[in-house]
């Protein structure tokens, strides 16, 4: 601690206290990235958990119960699309304005989607309107996230002490089971509450299906608001002001990062490859494994037992996040990630032993403590994987395009990784069984362990020297 004296006339000391201020600057860094992503990820995760449980039967139509999944899926997918446009469209004022005010549109372009939704009327009020408006707001709700991500992880990282980048980036990530213990925590809430079960059990006129379901989407701007006075708090980030110090930035960061950047957005979304599958596996589409009937190759679980499984194992997901930024800072992002990515193959290779019917069981036969093995496994690996992410894309990418640069990577993974993925698996499962699924996940781990062995490590680079000749 220092003093100083006032010479203007005051006689009496004014007390400073740098090392104090950075504490609490960085504090309110870390709860703005935390709460922002928290917000995002819940919002995306509450329309996850509806478009399974709920969206088949009130926006689409027919008999044939998988193929109006697949519908619902595609519509979930829709968001995957628009993230890379919302990661250029964002990025581009992200790296010409600044992180805060382009964090504060992201985040209200997801919340206003989201309310949205929760009071959109369904097929059997407007028609085919309903299934086009909920592709249209899902959509949007990839744009938000595609702009958000980027954002909180550069607010993270470009404040960050000297080799503790990863483990204060981690914070942002953390987000991701926040938000999904929050998104499916609520639904668990409102099903035991209101009596409901599945749709075959409780039936279409259900309150939760007339009325309930829309509760968690229209509460989100409670969320909205309580982030955005957050973030209306922050100052812009020091890295981000030695750029404008410099006359760095440019007038279209989309075209720069394509120029001068383009093998980093190759490496990075493949980098980010096997952690979009695996999470979309152990979230959306095991969601849909778990509830389905045992007739169409489910495992026939009730939707309320399976959201307290699922609740359960996300717990692993969240205490790996710190774990994997402190093996991140440790022994380097390149290395720590080629051993769990391996771990990741080895784990798609046994989808089949660990949850086939005629390995776990279906319904009341079915084995718990086999399928709570399972998803904690995977989750905890989600965890591993995910936690050094919002360290390792900004690292690659000069400051005058990293948040355009990073969120295009981290977004173009997105469509190859997420976008797919719960889609492929309902109708790998539907073909060739759940062993088909397991090795899709293991083929995209190995992509992307082919794309960390040539990558370069970064846990050493300047953030503001980075892409400098």
């Amino acid at each position: 601690m220092s003093t100083t004296v006032d010479h203007s006339g005051d006689p009496d000391p004014v007390i400073t206290d740098p090392i104090g201020t950075a504490k609490t600057l960085r504090n309110r860094v870390r709860a703005a990235s935390l709460v922002g992503t928290t917000i995002e990820f819940y919002d995306f995760y509450v329309y996850a958990t509806a478009a399974v449980a709920v969206f088949p039967a009130l926006f689409f139509t027919g008999e044939n119960d998988t193929a109006k999944l697949l519908a619902s899926m595609a519509t979930f997918g829709a968001a995957f699309v628009a993230r890379p446009i919302g990661s250029v469209l964002f990025g581009h004022f992200g790296d010409r304005v600044g992180r805060k005010a382009t964090l504060i549109g992201a985040l209200l372009t997801m919340g206003i989607a989201t309310f949205l939704i929760g009071l959109l009327p369904t097929y059997y009020s407007i028609g085919l309107w309903a299934p086009i408006i909920l592709t249209v707001l899902r959509f949007c709700q990839g744009l938000g996230l595609g702009g958000e991500w980027s954002g909180a992880s550069l607010l993270a990282t470009e404040y960050a002490e000297d080799g503790k980048r990863a483990r204060a980036a981690m914070w942002p990530q953390l987000g991701a089971p926040f938000g999904f213990i929050l998104a499916n925590g609520f639904f668990l809430v409102l099903t035991v509450i209101m009596g409901f079960t599945t749709l075959a059990d409780s039936g279409s006129s259900h309150a939760f299906l007339t009325w309930g379901w829309r509760i968690p989407f229209i509460a989100s701007v409670i969320m909205v608001i309580v982030g955005l006075y957050v973030r209306f708090s922050l100052e812009e980030t020091p890295v981000f002001k030695k750029a404008v110090e410099r006359a760095e930035p440019v007038k279209s960061p989309v075209l720069e990062v394509f120029k001068t950047s383009w093998l980093q957005i190759i490496q990075g979304t493949f980098i980010m490859l096997a952690t979009y599958v695996l999470f979309y596996l152990m979230t959306a589409w095991i969601l849909s494994y778990g509830i389905g009937s045992a007739s169409v190759g489910g495992l026939g679980i009730a939707y309320r037992n399976f959201l307290v499984i699922q609740l359960i194992a996300v717990l692993m997901f969240a205490a790996m996040v710190p774990v994997s930024g402190w093996l991140a800072d440790k022994y380097g992002r390149r290395s720590s990630l080629l051993v769990i990515t391996a771990l990741i193959v080895a784990f798609g290779l046994v989808f089949g032993w660990f949850i086939a019917p005629e390995n776990l069981g279906t319904g009341e036969n079915l084995s718990l403590v086999r399928l709570v093995v399972f998803l904690a496994v995977g989750m905890a690996l989600m965890g591993l994987t995910f936690g050094s992410m919002s360290a390792v894309l900004p690292e690659l990418f000069p400051t005058n395009v990293r948040y355009t640069g990073s969120g295009i990577a981290y977004n173009g993974a997105s469509i190859l990784g997420a976008a797919l993925t719960p889609y492929a698996a309902v109708w790998l499962n539907a073909k060739f069984g759940v062993s088909a699924v397991g090795m899709y996940l293991s083929a995209a781990a190995v992509i992307t362990f082919v794309a960390l062995w040539f990558s370069p490590e970064t846990r050493h680079v300047d953030m503001v020297e980075v892409g400098k000749k």
